[in-house]
């Protein structure tokens, strides 16, 4: 069913809301143990309720319902049905294999290529590094503001030469002071408000979303995009805001060129990453990621990489990204992401969320996508040369940030995410051929055994790897169970074990539990083991 924040793995007992949210998207597909799976084509704004004694769908308003079902003897065969359904993601590109480093945020050009440098001066692997929001002059100007960016081509040209690529946020407001506010406004390229003030958000000052249900719109979008960003050599994006996020959400009193809100509003991520892919594919792009914080069905075929949105940083949250990961691949977007260490709560030089951070860039080392980012404190002021304020940057967010020993086991872990790359390559191609999911529920690979439908604190990452995060403050070891149907051998110590029975396997501070299955990645063996 999408990204929710919750713990359940088996959704039977649940009322889910059908509409997005920050860190929620609803993406209206249910697996079902008994051998089938049914998606809810109707983007309207309701509920779903998997009571004990039925299942009950609700939409708020619809001009019709669609839905469809399929049937498998097991998970792959309903996931592989259903991408023929909706759509395959494409190919992962290159630079989605490795690590993506990112904090809220970096507030120039020289800042932003500091950390790259360093990163290489460390000889530290990196693909990806981001500008995260309010880069530009004023939300809607789809630009960079000169002063603090003065030179995005020579910028994006050094990261290349360093071998790291650079993205860039974009958010679907225009701000009612900006530089297309007014032409978006009078072309009709903007969501309509029914009643009441037209702003839809107050982000510093008062906003309007971008219509990506409207074919013009998408197309005036790109063609920003294009001459902001796409001319200078970037071409991957951060597409923020996605769900769109409402100041209120008042569905009733918004309308898209699709329909109202009511009835359409849960499709407007899809079209906002189809805005952003077709214009990169029209312009002979065919290496194609961009990072959204929300999804419909048929998303993952716009090459959504779907991240689990502004969560805390907390045991709790951590803990809820497991099961959101796994029902996010359930529900066939196989791309998924978390920030390591949560956005919101987490301060660089506190030992408390040193710890936190590190058992969650472990289990970020085996996710779809291995990214790096939060807004951690205290700020930092960052003002231009005229005296006006600026949004402040963070504390730092990279690896070196938290304390040499800290930097130890992290630094250990993005190198094994590089060589982790082959396998997780091969992985990425049976999602793009197959609809498999990366980031997998033991149910996937194991139907057969009872227990692994209801194992919700460990995930496959692909079909050979098992993952098993520790997710409890002081915790040194953890209970983890192993399917019937594989043997299965320690990563670290090599022990091999028979499956269908839990064990109890060591977890001291550098080390995650990770198993694999029949032998599989032996050249892998005590990398990670200090």
């Amino acid at each position: 069913m999408g990204l929710y924040q919750q713990d359940h793995i088996d959704l039977k007992g649940c009322t889910l809301e059908l509409a997005h949210r920050n860190s929620q998207a609803s993406v209206p597909f249910v697996v079902s143990s008994a051998g089938y799976g049914m998606l809810w084509h109707t983007p309207a704004v309701g509920r779903a309720t998997f009571g004990r004694n039925g299942t009950e769908w609700t939409a708020e308003s619809a001009p019709q319902i669609d839905y469809w079902v399929t049937a498998g003897d097991t998970p792959a065969q309903i996931s592989r049905a259903y991408a023929d359904a909706t759509g395959h993601a494409p190919v992962m590109p290159e630079r989605g294999l490795g690590y993506w480093q990112c904090k809220l945020r970096y507030s120039s050009q020289e800042e932003l290529l500091d950390v790259a440098r360093e990163h290489r001066r460390r000889d530290l692997p990196l693909d990806v590094i981001v500008a995260d929001f309010f880069h530009w002059p004023r939300m809607g100007d789809f630009r960079f503001d000169d002063e603090f960016w003065p030179d995005p081509a020579a910028m994006v040209a050094e990261l290349r030469d360093l071998g790291v690529e650079l993205m860039v946020s974009v958010w679907p407001q225009v701000a009612l002071t900006s530089e297309n506010f007014d032409e978006m406004s009078r072309q009709g390229l903007l969501v309509a408000t029914n009643q009441g003030i037209d702003v839809q958000m107050w982000f510093e000052g008062p906003s309007r979303f971008v219509d990506t249900t409207n074919p013009r719109a998408r197309a005036y979008l790109w063609d920003k995009l294009r001459t902001g960003y796409g001319r200078h050599g970037i071409r991957t994006f951060w597409l923020d805001e996605a769900e769109p996020e409402f100041g209120q959400y008042d569905f009733g009193a918004y309308r898209y060129d699709a329909g109202p809100a009511l009835a359409v509003t849960n499709i407007y991520p899809q079209t906002f990453s189809r805005a952003v892919f077709e214009g990169q594919q029209g312009d002979g792009e065919t290496e194609i990621v961009n990072l959204v914080r929300c999804a419909w069905a048929g998303s993952q075929r716009y090459g959504a990489l779907l991240w689990s949105g502004d969560i805390h940083s907390s045991w709790t949250a951590m803990r809820r990204q497991i099961t959101a990961g796994i029902h996010v691949g359930v529900a066939g977007v196989p791309w998924f992401t978390t920030d390591i260490g949560g956005f919101g709560g987490g301060r660089t030089d506190d030992p408390a969320f040193q710890e936190l951070l590190v058992r969650w860039f472990q289990m970020g080392a085996f996710m779809p996508v291995m990214r790096m980012h939060g807004d951690r404190a205290p700020q930092v002021p960052v003002v231009a040369a005229d005296g006006s304020r600026r949004l402040p940057s963070g504390s730092g967010n990279e690896l070196w940030s938290f304390g040499p020993e800290n930097y130890e086991i992290l630094a250990r872990y993005v190198r094994f995410r590089e060589r982790l790359r082959d396998y997780t390559r091969d992985v990425m191609r049976a999602a793009h051929e197959d609809g498999q999911p990366v980031m997998r529920g033991l149910f996937h690979n194991f139907p057969d055994d009872p227990q692994a439908w209801d194992v919700g604190d460990q995930f496959m990452h692909g079909p050979d790897v098992l993952v098993a995060p520790v997710t409890e403050p002081g915790a040194t070891s953890r209970a983890v169970y192993l399917p019937a149907g594989a043997r299965w051998t320690d990563l670290h110590t090599g022990a091999v074990h028979a499956g269908g029975q839990w064990v109890e396997a060591d977890a001291p501070r550098h080390l995650v539990p990770v198993f694999t299955r029949d032998g599989a990645l032996s050249d892998l063996q005590g990398h990670l083991v200090a």
